[in-house]
């Protein structure tokens, strides 16, 4: 939920800079159903505290109600904008696909600069990937750091 409310501020931040505010109300409509996901918990309230914050420039007069509803203190127009931590901006871990033949077939999760032929060891061993080469060694794998497994059967 941090993670998201960081990413969701540096987001809003340039498109409203760039004048984009159909991009900015789509990036808090989904900060809106993450924190409607989410379970009660003080990063949920302070999620909460900054879509106020994030909302404030384009509906102000509704963000100022829902501010004072909220129980805080003084105007949302004095309040601080939120501050972005830069850690928080940066993935631990990425998501890799495994393609055979061009086609998507899984999906495995990696530390963020895994060695290549780790990778690929894991995506000749996934499951998947093992039914649908039905016992033959593949032709050719290209794996792309952090990015695809893609393998020639």
């Amino acid at each position: 939920m941090r993670k998201l409310c960081h990413r969701t501020t540096v987001g809003i931040e340039s498109d409203i800079n760039a004048l984009q505010f159909n991009k900015a109300v789509a990036r808090l409509y989904s900060l809106c159903s993450a924190i409607e996901k989410a379970p009660p918990s003080a990063d949920r309230d302070q999620a909460v505290r900054t879509l106020l914050l994030l909302v404030s420039p384009m509906v102000p007069h509704v963000a100022e109600e829902a501010w004072a509803t909220a129980g805080n203190d003084g105007l949302i127009a004095d309040a601080a904008w939120p501050i972005v931590d830069p850690a928080m901006l940066v993935d631990d871990e990425v998501t890799i696909a495994v393609q055979v033949n061009g086609k998507l077939r899984d999906t495995l999760v990696f530390p963020k600069g895994a060695p290549k032929d780790e990778v690929e060891a894991a995506a000749l061993a996934s499951e998947k990937i093992v039914r649908l080469l039905e016992g033959k060694p593949p032709r050719k794998v290209i794996v792309v750091p952090d990015r695809l497994v893609n393998i020639v059967a």
